[in-house]
């Protein structure tokens, strides 16, 4: 079974109180998702390979650490996972940036595919799905099956809002993918919204409502 993580950093939870409160405009409802995302990303890469490698400072020769292994992906599930990746790449420069294009039918809740573009050598990363909002888990779900379609292994699944109910399809659907959440609320309501949640993430990233 997966992994799942619930961040106790008092900075995000902190930060997390800010993007739930109504009158949070969307100039600082981006700065804080894109902070919040960098503090979840150092949480998540916790467990990176490291190894030597010999470099000169100014003064002599010496031994310092970095990465090994795999080069990363960073792949939003548009909309809304767009407001985390400037905050991830900020932790991870290097890493390329993908894109899987998912809406929600608001009568079934289910999701519906109309884009996806990823790094031609996505299947040799370690990929990092990003939404702020893990609600049904059906998007969630979707865009995973999408990457292991196209030869992907090494997944990590990353938001800032959780619902029990997503959680558990995720974890059912993809017990490989470990899940990585800022803060776990309580249920959906009747129109598949977390419950206390934070409304739409992409509406409020992006002012469109």
């Amino acid at each position: 079974m997966s992994k799942v993580v619930v961040m106790t950093h008092p900075l995000i939870q902190h930060k997390i109180g800010v993007i739930r409160r109504a009158e949070t405009g969307s100039r600082d409802f981006r700065a804080m998702i894109s902070e919040i995302a960098s503090l979840i990303t150092y949480e998540a890469t916790k467990d990176l390979k490291l190894m030597d490698t010999v470099i000169e400072t100014p003064i002599c020769k010496t031994t310092v650490k970095e990465l090994a292994g795999k080069k990363m992906a960073v792949i939003p599930i548009l909309r809304a996972g767009l407001g985390m990746v400037e905050g991830m790449l900020a932790m991870i420069p290097s890493a390329k940036v993908g894109h899987i294009g998912l809406y929600r039918n608001e009568e079934t809740l289910e999701p519906v595919e109309y884009y996806c573009k990823v790094p031609a050598d996505c299947s040799e990363r370690d990929v990092f799905v990003v939404d702020p909002m893990l609600a049904t888990g059906g998007s969630s779900v979707a865009a995973i099956q999408m990457l292991k379609d196209r030869g992907v292994k090494n997944i990590r699944f990353m938001c800032i809002i959780a619902a029990p109910e997503g959680v558990k399809r995720m974890q059912e659907a993809h017990p490989d993918v470990d899940i990585y959440i800022g803060a776990l609320d309580d249920h959906l309501n009747e129109q598949g919204y977390i419950v206390p949640g934070l409304g739409d993430a992409g509406d409020r990233i992006f002012g469109t409502k």
